[in-house]
């Protein structure tokens, strides 16, 4: 999907951070732009910057966990823009510390955020885009943490979460590759995001909203990493050329290698013995 002009994506988690990087890229680019994110206002904002590009916004409120909400939403979407082509899934949270220390409410909210709110978004808005004569792309934002094990701070149950949602997109790439419709997953590295204060938004039936870093990092950690409006363009370059993977820190190859070459090393450990 070379020619974005004109088009219409949406992208959840697009009040802050990455999701609203991606947001102004496409309306750089000259998409419209349906900006939906969990906490109120946000996405209002955001839509602001989205109409200065001289392209339409539609901000609305979304908890991604929410399948009703997300038919209502689908339903607005096609009414108003008759057709979908580029789908952000791009809502996350983050749970840190040792993974034996997660509980099971630290494990069901990150997982019904991070994996099954990517797979409500793909449910609903699917079937509609294999209708519509449009172009189709999918993007879920996974992170590099489904491809390694963070070296530096405990993210147990968020990796465990990213891991899921990479095997999940990649599974869904190739299954969709014949009908034409492209998936990437977008694997970034640290990037300047509210990623660490994702309990301010955490529900109560799930322990409730905390003001404090999620542990191991400290107040303005995030702020030292990526430009997310950086990461947006390049998710642009990854959609335009259908990449599988989009990667904003490809220096963090290296990570990736140790990680899988420790795999290796124990195919070899069983293939020698």
């Amino acid at each position: 999907m070379e020619n974005l002009s004109g088009r219409v994506a949406l992208v959840t988690g697009a009040g802050s951070g990455i999701g609203r990087g991606i947001a102004l890229a496409c309306a750089d680019e000259g998409m419209h732009v349906i900006l939906a994110d969990v906490q109120e206002g946000t996405a209002q904002a955001v839509a602001a910057e989205v109409e200065s590009k001289e392209v339409q916004a539609l901000p609305v409120d979304l908890d991604v966990t929410d399948t009703v909400a997300y038919e209502w939403l689908a339903e607005q979407v096609y009414a108003e823009f008759g057709e979908l082509n580029l789908l952000v899934n791009n809502a996350g949270v983050m749970t840190a510390g040792p993974v034996s220390e997660g509980t099971q409410a630290d494990w069901d909210w990150t997982f019904r955020v991070n994996l099954f709110g990517v797979i409500n978004g793909v449910n609903t808005f699917l079937p509609r885009m294999r209708s519509q004569d449009g172009d189709a792309h999918i993007v879920n934002t996974v992170s590099m943490a489904g491809l390694r094990l963070n070296e530096v701070v405990p993210l147990g149950v968020y990796s465990s979460s990213k891991h899921a949602a990479l095997a999940y997109t990649e599974s869904l790439h190739d299954e969709l590759a014949a009908e034409g419709i492209g998936v990437s997953a977008l694997c970034p590295g640290g990037v300047d995001t509210l990623i660490d204060m994702a309990e301010r938004n955490r529900p109560r039936e799930f322990g409730g909203p905390s003001d404090e870093p999620a542990r191991g990092f400290s107040a303005g950690m995030m702020s030292q990493q990526m430009n997310p409006e950086d990461v947006g363009r390049i998710v642009i370059r990854g959609v335009k050329a259908n990449r599988r993977l989009i990667f904003s820190h490809p220096e963090l190859r290296d990570q990736v290698e140790r990680r899988y070459q420790r795999i290796m090393d124990d195919f070899d450990f069983f293939a020698n013995s």
